[in-house]
């Protein structure tokens, strides 16, 4: 019976522990005193817990799995216990030493750590040890799993046996929510932490990226879809849905970006697939700051995204993908160019706080994106697109903001600050458009059209713009369609002109790129 008292310890240190972190951020806070009754409780000053290997972690998500939290201590050392406190959205996890506690701390300091996307905190506990019911096989069996794959061993066998080892070595991975290019070198390097990778094949199947992933050994995929089910490789962003395929083995004919056999360097590259270039792979090597590095879903991983990005062909790797989130946009047509189009064109990818067009070189622009992620998301889908004719070229600027002109000075409206706009596609947390971030092209999404508003109304107003409609579809519901420009250029132009129209009645209507053809 002691362990379930000690559980209920651990419950009530929980509630103490809340009020002792209210401002985590004075070092001092105040707690109530626990000898005097609640109604006149003394204050006294206490300071934050000393280090301890005991972590409190607050802020779950409702639905968090004891993995989910357990996998926020995996990169860190040996998680050697864990007690969830369901209804208070907390939980306690225990590192195998307290240097691994520390590191984590120290870790999580700098970048915030999340479950589900959502943002959670961690403290030291004062609990030195936890002392949870052993009765409670199945987090033994979780915590068992996660350590032998920690230690590169292989689990014993009574946790095979919790794990009900799967027969298939093959695992099946759609990634959900993809707006940043995930590549087949990403995955190798995120699911060899759970064994040997031997064959990667990817596709894509009803619009969204799949890949076949084989292990040497069935409890290795087992682990890996343990640990990675429903993370993200990126913050907020490229969840991974991992089931068991039905296949056993893989066939793999040839190595390149879309498919590769691990264990036969010899075989080639086919169709004319350029193999993976030596420069992107080095960059994920380098990359200490991502999942890819260390965990699932809790980090900001912006040379990851460029190498992915690079490795899809779409911007060149240079060595400077730092954390800045300010562009800088040369060959643009000076005559035709304002800081209004640059707002609109590069608002499909992120949200933009300011817009500079350089006052001795009006070809130039400096952008300022919300964050490093959306600057790099811009850049990757942008750079070498056609803007008023010229091809645009994106770079990540040095410049860490963009400087609006000083009181009284007139810079002929250059420059424009978008801080409080509310055209922002992305301030919503968790809003459809992250799911629909796609590169230009030349068919247009357009929604909340006006219920009178005809097909007729809508090819003439896009006509209009200087380019040619080519197809034309309503959604069931006519508050939505798809326009069909003849090139991207034309349907990058509309874009420009006609997000935010007016449409009579005060609806403004909201035009995207889609990744559907008519």
């Amino acid at each position: 019976m002691d362990g379930i008292s000690d559980v209920a310890v651990g419950v009530k240190r929980g509630s103490d522990e809340l009020s002792m972190y209210n401002s985590p951020n004075s070092g001092m806070s105040s707690i109530s005193d626990g000898t005097s009754n609640g109604s006149d409780s003394k204050k006294l000053r206490v300071e934050e817990a000393p280090p301890s290997r005991v972590l409190h972690i607050r802020k779950l998500p409702n639905e968090a799995s004891e993995t989910e939290v357990i996998a926020l201590g995996l990169p860190f050392g040996k998680v050697t216990n864990i007690l969830t406190l369901k209804g208070k959205n907390q939980a306690f996890l225990e590192m195998g030493t307290e240097e691994a506690a520390i590191t984590m701390v120290n870790y999580y300091t700098t970048v915030t750590p999340h479950v589900r996307n959502v943002p959670v905190f961690i403290q030291y506990s004062n609990h030195k040890e936890l002392k949870t019911d052993a009765g409670n096989q199945r987090t033994q069996a979780v915590l068992q799993a996660v350590s032998a794959v920690q230690s590169g061993g292989s689990p014993s066998s009574d946790v095979q046996e919790a794990l009900a080892a799967a027969s298939s070595p093959v695992l099946r991975i759609i990634i959900d929510n993809m707006f940043y290019p995930v590549t087949l070198d990403v995955l190798q390097q995120i699911f060899s932490k759970f064994g040997t990778v031997m064959k990667i094949i990817t596709f894509t199947k009803n619009n969204q990226f799949q890949a076949l992933l084989q292990f040497s050994d069935p409890v290795n995929a087992q682990q890996a879809k343990l640990a990675l089910d429903g993370q993200n490789i990126y913050n907020s962003c490229c969840t991974l849905r991992i089931d068991f395929s039905k296949l056993v083995n893989l066939n793999v004919k040839y190595n390149n970006d879309k498919s590769r056999d691990y264990t036969r360097p010899e075989l080639p590259a086919g169709d004319g697939q350029p193999s993976i270039d030596p420069t992107v792979a080095a960059a994920f090597s380098k990359d200490s700051n991502s999942l890819l590095g260390k965990i699932p879903g809790a980090l900001n991983p912006l040379s990851a995204a460029a190498a992915a990005a690079a490795a899809a062909g779409r911007v060149a790797l240079a060595g400077q993908a730092g954390s800045s989130g300010v562009l800088l946009v040369s060959n643009l047509n000076e005559e035709m160019v304002t800081p209004q189009s640059l707002f609109t064109l590069f608002g499909v990818y992120g949200d933009v706080q300011r817009v500079k067009i350089l006052y001795n070189k009006k070809d130039s622009a400096l952008i300022q994106m919300s964050d490093a992620n959306q600057a790099q998301l811009a850049m990757s889908h942008l750079n070498g697109q056609k803007m008023y004719g010229k091809i645009i070229r994106v770079t990540l600027s040095k410049h860490q903001t963009v400087a609006l002109p000083r009181d009284g000075l007139d810079d002929q409206g250059l420059t424009k600050d978008y801080a409080n706009s509310p055209l922002h596609r992305f301030k919503k947390p968790g809003s459809k458009n992250f799911q629909n971030i796609f590169p230009p092209s030349a068919t247009l999404h357009l929604s909340n059209i006006p219920q009178d508003v005809t097909e007729e109304d809508l090819r003439l107003l896009f006509s209009n713009t200087g380019g040619t409609v080519k197809a034309f579809k309503f959604f069931q519901d006519r508050k939505m369609a798809l326009i069909q420009m003849s090139t991207v250029e034309e349907a990058t132009q509309a874009l420009i002109d006609l997000h935010n129209y007016n449409m009579g009645g005060n609806q403004h209507l909201r035009v995207s790129f889609s990744k559907s053809t008519i």
